[in-house]
């Protein structure tokens, strides 16, 4: 490697200096955030290794048994759950864990126990694995009051107290997609460096997209304005062209084409799945905030999503998410919905 080529590898912006430049904004803080956010990366770099090494470690396949959402767990599942519960317990930062495929909150013993609580989906679009499709691993955080009296009241907040929110997504390459509530920022695993390096800094979703993303298998369960906002999608009013549909069926894959590129993800509430799918802690609260810091918008079918105050730790929600004007007219519709009710 030459000189210079050298010296601009020195300069590269990796995910630990960003957190740290973002810890010099808060003068009152003590660096426990960047201890997290390291642990967090820990993980994650582990379970891509283990992704890309999933056919030949022979870890593909039912691992034999059900998750809580009654979901048929993979190997890399199992495994990539236990990787995230140790990084995080052993940060000595965190007090509460929420993990999709556990049924009850973790509390962390008193010892290792720190101010944040940390919900996460360790390996969502674990169905495609077999395929070879993109999957990755969600995660929200918020800080909890009393650490040392902490209840499951202190998990169940709404997304507007969250202060962070990420995705890492393993496909072709491993992209960390972060915001601290000042903007979203996007890293790519260097495997030669084994760091995240900033490749997508300040990341604002388009106004409007020409892309939209939904499972039409579930088109006969739909409510009037999901069925009537996607009539639009594909024979638009205005004489302008319809909307492509791109729907992988792997949330953080479809949710960061969505991000990059603009357009909207739905997943409704339909006749088979009344208070929709996806789930709201460690799903729907980190991809509005990240969606909402891009510039976009964040819709339920009632109200703005992050305001959800959730009674239970694996609840549901239906999601509208995307450029905000895209948003903006499935709002409309639902509005105009309710007015004539």
């Amino acid at each position: 490697m030459d000189h210079a080529a050298e010296a601009q590898r020195t300069d590269l912006m990796t995910i630990t200096r960003h957190a740290l430049n973002e810890q010099g904004r808060h003068p009152e803080s003590r660096g426990d955030f960047t201890i997290l956010l390291s642990h967090i990366v820990l993980g994650c770099k582990f379970v891509a290794s283990a992704v890309n090494k999933a056919g030949l470690a022979k870890l593909i396949g039912l691992a034999g048994e059900t998750n809580v959402q009654g979901e048929e767990q993979k190997k890399l599942d199992v495994l990539s759950n236990e990787v995230f519960v140790k990084a995080l317990v052993s940060s000595g930062r965190t007090c509460v864990l929420v993990s999709e495929e556990n049924e009850a909150a973790i509390f962390v013993d008193a010892p290792l126990r720190g101010k944040y609580c940390v919900c996460f989906d360790p390996l969502d679009g674990s169905s495609n694995i077999d395929c070879g499709v993109s999957i990755g691993t969600i995660f929200g955080i918020y800080m909890i009051k009393d650490k040392d009296n902490a209840t499951l009241e202190d998990v169940l907040q709404p997304g507007t107290h969250m202060i962070a929110a990420g995705y890492c997504m393993y496909g072709s390459s491993c992209t960390l997609v972060l915001s601290t509530g000042n903007g979203v920022n996007g890293f790519t695993l260097d495997p030669s460096l084994g760091e995240f390096i900033l490749t997508h800094p300040n990341i604002k979703i388009p106004n409007k997209g020409k892309i939209y993303s939904v499972n039409e298998g579930n088109a006969r369960n739909w409510d009037a304005p999901t069925a009537k906002y996607v009539e639009r999608c594909k024979f638009p009013q205005d004489g302008s062209s319809p909307k492509s549909l791109r729907y992988i069926g792997s949330m953080v894959a479809d949710v960061h084409r969505t991000l990059l590129y603009g357009g909207i993800f739905l997943y409704p509430a339909d006749k088979k799945s009344p208070n929709g799918k996806l789930r709201v802690l460690y799903e729907v609260f980190p991809m509005s905030f990240l969606m909402e810091q891009a510039g976009g918008q964040s819709f339920t079918g009632k109200h703005r999503a992050l305001e959800i105050v959730p009674s239970e730790i694996h609840q549901r929600s239906p999601i509208f998410l995307g450029s905000y004007d895209d948003v903006e007219e499935i709002k409309s519709l639902y509005a105009a919905e309710s007015s004539t009710a």
